[in-house]
């Protein structure tokens, strides 16, 4: 990175837990804001819990539709984390520093907003106990765990419960620092979660140890959650969804989605927690450049989807890509899909000046995930909307509900307001993550010119340079 700021042990400990100890005033106006919308989503569900889901605009063929987007969307985001987060740890970006935190929280926080949208779908939420046991014993009805609806839930609680592991890991050595620079309760409460650690060698090495075998086990677990997603729909006999390409389709446009909301959330810490010198140009230079390879893969495969459809010849999948590209307003749906989600995001990644402007990619960030919701609407409901002239109906057509906007709306704060949280008791920043990588730091001449460069110790016969 060649913008690399010599920073000291104690200028980090500031920048980076200044938030955390200090509450700005500007923190209880977005406390009050996203609280609010929350509570407005939380309102919305009880409201359809008591009234049922005649609140929504399902209709005899449309049951899936916003909600089950959402689930889809959210999932998405979550591949944020282990992208950005284990991958570059494995592979020893230096560049990933400061961006691995906010990444993994952001997984968190939407994944556990992900399992919520199922519930809410189900409208009676107490029936979702059927995933688990019969609801009507009687009957000896029980699921059948070879669909793909039994092991969505299993996937996500895996995925969930090793990214929380993976973040309370590598966030031990910062709890200590919190806890040896606080009193009172928050001295008690940091001292709790630090588990007794000082800073030894064998505490050092246990827990480098437990950050790169979570990175390493939590790959195959990114992979097959998306994959599982996608299979909720190809494993149905509904035109439009039965398709081979949809699990790599699914899991590059989670990475896609979740790779653009990090970029999101990274230039939101920077404005308002003047991180300059932690998130710089170059940062958001370096995921633009990776987010080109990721949005070019997805494009492939979003083409070999309409192609797989149309070059079938049958019929009836021809008609659903008809409806999807030339029917309103699905056309303008598709044409936003592709300016947002492509178009446009790819002429501010092709150039470094674009790329290290932070608006543009902030920007580039949001349209992205506005195309990506949009991808995953016109997915799941022109399918199911194409079988309306075939079968008798005794409502309209599908149109979205104030109430699944409320609670749409909702999801997005909700994600926020975790994120605000976190980052008001813990640093959203790493910081014994940030000190490695300024001890690391060197400058080394290659030909004429001096480079940034890191370096590491290796065994050979012993510890050497």
């Amino acid at each position: 990175m060649q913008e690399r700021a010599r920073l000291s042990s104690i200028q980090i400990n500031g920048d980076l837990l200044r938030f955390v100890l200090k509450t700005p005033a500007w923190f209880w106006v977005a406390f009050a804001i996203l609280g609010g919308l929350v509570t407005a989503g939380v309102i919305s569900e009880v409201l359809i819990i008591i009234f049922g889901l005649q609140l929504l605009g399902l209709t005899n063929t449309m049951y899936w539709a916003v909600f089950i987007t959402n689930f889809v969307f959210w999932v998405g985001i979550s591949h944020a984390g282990v992208m950005i987060s284990a991958i570059l740890r494995l592979s020893h970006a230096e560049w990933r520093r400061p961006i691995t935190r906010p990444a993994e929280v952001l997984t968190i926080f939407s994944l556990a907003t992900a399992g919520v949208f199922p519930l809410i779908h189900s409208g009676r939420v107490w029936r979702t106990i059927y995933w688990v046991f019969p609801y009507d014993f009687t009957r000896n009805v029980w699921p059948d765990v070879r669909s793909a609806l039994i092991w969505d839930p299993s996937a996500i609680i895996t995925y969930l419960t090793g990214t929380t592991l993976f973040v309370y890991s590598v966030l031990v050595p910062d709890l200590a620092v919190l806890r040896d620079r606080t009193d009172g309760w928050r001295h008690r409460f940091y001292g709790l979660l630090a588990l007794g650690y000082h800073g030894q060698s064998r505490q050092w090495v246990l827990q480098g140890v437990a950050a790169a075998l979570l990175s390493s086990l939590i790959l195959p677990v990114f992979v097959s959650v998306h994959s599982i997603v996608s299979w909720d729909f190809a494993m149905a006999i509904v035109p439009g969804w039965h398709s081979t390409i949809f699990a790599p389709y699914f899991v590059i446009g989670a990475i896609h989605s979740g790779v653009a909301a990090v970029v999101t959330v990274m230039a939101l810490i920077r404005w308002r927690l003047h991180l300059e010198d932690y998130l710089t140009r170059d940062h958001f230079d370096a995921v633009g450049r990776l987010q080109v390879v990721v949005a070019v893969s997805w494009m492939f495969f979003f083409l070999m989807d309409l192609y797989f459809g149309v070059a079938s010849h049958d019929d009836t999948e021809v008609s659903i890509w008809q409806l999807r590209l030339f029917t309103q307003p699905n056309t303008w749906y598709c044409a936003v899909l592709i300016i947002c989600g492509f178009l446009f995001p790819m002429s501010v990644w092709l150039r470094r000046r674009t790329r290290k402007n932070i608006r543009l990619m902030f920007l580039a960030s949001i349209t992205v995930n506005v195309a990506m919701w949009l991808e995953r609407y016109m997915l799941i409901v022109p399918p199911l909307s194409y079988k309306e002239p075939f079968t008798f109906t005794w409502t309209n057509p599908y149109v979205i509900q104030p109430v699944e906007y409320v609670i749409t709306i909702g999801s997005f704060a909700l994600v926020l307001f975790g994120l605000l949280l976190f980052s008001k008791f813990f640093p959203i920043v790493p910081l014994y993550d940030v000190k490695e990588g300024q001890v690391l730091a060197r400058t080394v001449r290659v030909g004429r010119a001096l480079v940034p460069a890191a370096a590491r110790l290796k065994k050979e016969h012993g510890y050497g340079h």
